[in-house]
């Protein structure tokens, strides 16, 4: 009896540590199971946070080498926007051919001329794109504004005017040419940004002729552009040099 009694005990106790082994294994599955998609969330956490980083970083970069090309060729920029307008403008300015001159002048506000770098918007002469045709054999004596130095007047027929304060020098093969710049610096104002807003002004200059004179025998050209109707027109011309 006490045999028998003995092994149904034994039965009962294999019984029990089995139905615990049973209870155990489910749950130390399901605790390395979290560990591992901890792990791996952990993992792709920091993934997509090195990738995040690593993208702004190189969206950071983009930008700034993006800006730094924009800063670095804004004049090119501009140059690629005016230079053949500009060029062209110029031939006829160099081939005394009024009529194609006036062609590119601005059909609303015409175009100043202005003898020195200072523009003065209540005395320089305006010219409308009409009157610019004529201007090739225009007799009329013009006061263009007063001689640097002397104080003398600058009454000019057109022609004599173009001889010495527009083409005075081969402005077409110039020796620099700065788009929105800048070149000849000199004692009087240059206040041409300020007059033209939203201006393209393209400058030819020539840093000087004659040694001796070291380079105060500076001349430029500047010719101005505003933009209507996706063209861009003349609405200046600015002759400067060196004044006293």
């Amino acid at each position: 009896m006490k045999r028998k009694f003995a092994v149904i005990l034994l039965l009962f106790a294999l019984i029990l540590t089995s139905s615990a082994c049973a209870v155990l294994q489910p749950n130390e599955r399901n605790i390395s199971d979290i560990e591992k998609q901890d792990t791996n969330g952990a993992a792709q956490d920091e993934d997509d946070d090195g990738d995040k980083d690593t993208d702004k970083g190189a969206q950071n970069s983009e930008t700034d080498d993006k800006n730094d090309v924009l800063e670095e060729d804004s004049e090119e920029y501009i140059k690629s926007i005016i230079e053949d307008r500009a060029a062209n403008v110029l031939t006829a300015i160099k081939n005394y051919d009024v009529e194609k001159l006036a062609d590119a002048v601005h059909p609303d506000k015409g175009v100043r001329i202005s003898p020195y770098g200072y523009v003065d918007v209540d005395n320089d002469l305006v010219f409308p794109a009409e009157e610019v045709k004529n201007l090739a054999n225009d007799s009329k004596t013009y006061l263009w504004g007063y001689y640097d130095g002397s104080g003398e007047p600058i009454t000019l027929k057109f022609s004599d005017y173009y001889k010495r304060f527009i083409y005075d020098a081969d402005f077409l093969n110039a020796e620099q040419v700065g788009y929105n710049k800048v070149l000849g610096h000199g004692n009087t104002l240059n206040n041409s940004f300020d007059v033209y807003k939203n201006s393209i002004i393209v400058e030819y200059y020539f840093s000087g002729f004659d040694p001796q004179y070291e380079g105060i025998d500076w001349r430029s050209l500047r010719l101005v552009f505003e933009k209507k109707d996706d063209t861009w027109y003349l609405v200046g011309i600015i002759h400067d040099e060196w004044t006293i």
